[in-house]
């Protein structure tokens, strides 16, 4: 019985969040296929470091406030920002402490090459998406005129 039981986890595949490089390759198939599909833009969500998410969650709450329906921080994802054009072949991490940064390549590797840096949150590697940071919402008051 012992012997089936290691049988069986020795051969289970690592999670896609255990190392960087499969995490990055996971990433990029996952917002492949977003485009108006909420599901996977939702799979797609979940693999960003925490910095990323509250950025789109602040987005999606100012998108709420202007259209009047609720949009999801997921929704915030625009797939054409990370699309590749060319087909990845290989992944590459360079690991330093919490930190990683995962070389991109194609067949032609001097010409299609990109690099995506992840950090370790908790157990999980996360893909650290630098967002362009949000302005602060001025409010107009009757004494400014707006």
């Amino acid at each position: 019985m012992c012997s089936l039981a290691l049988f069986l986890f020795g051969c289970e595949s690592p999670r896609v969040d255990a190392r960087p490089e499969l995490l990055v390759r996971e990433f990029i198939d996952r917002m492949r296929r977003v485009h108006g599909d909420p599901i996977a833009a939702r799979r797609a969500y979940e693999l960003l470091w925490s910095q990323a998410k509250s950025n789109l969650t602040e987005r999606a709450k100012r998108a709420t406030a202007v259209l009047g329906k609720t949009v999801l921080p997921e929704e915030m994802l625009a797939p054409s920002r990370f699309s590749l054009n060319y087909r990845p072949r290989n992944f590459r991490a360079r690991v330093q402490g919490k930190w990683s940064l995962v070389t991109v390549t194609g067949e032609v590797p001097a010409t299609q090459k990109t690099e995506v840096k992840c950090t370790l949150e908790g157990e999980h590697w996360r893909v650290a998406l630098e967002l362009p940071p949000l302005s602060p919402i001025r409010k107009r008051t009757p004494e400014t005129g707006g």
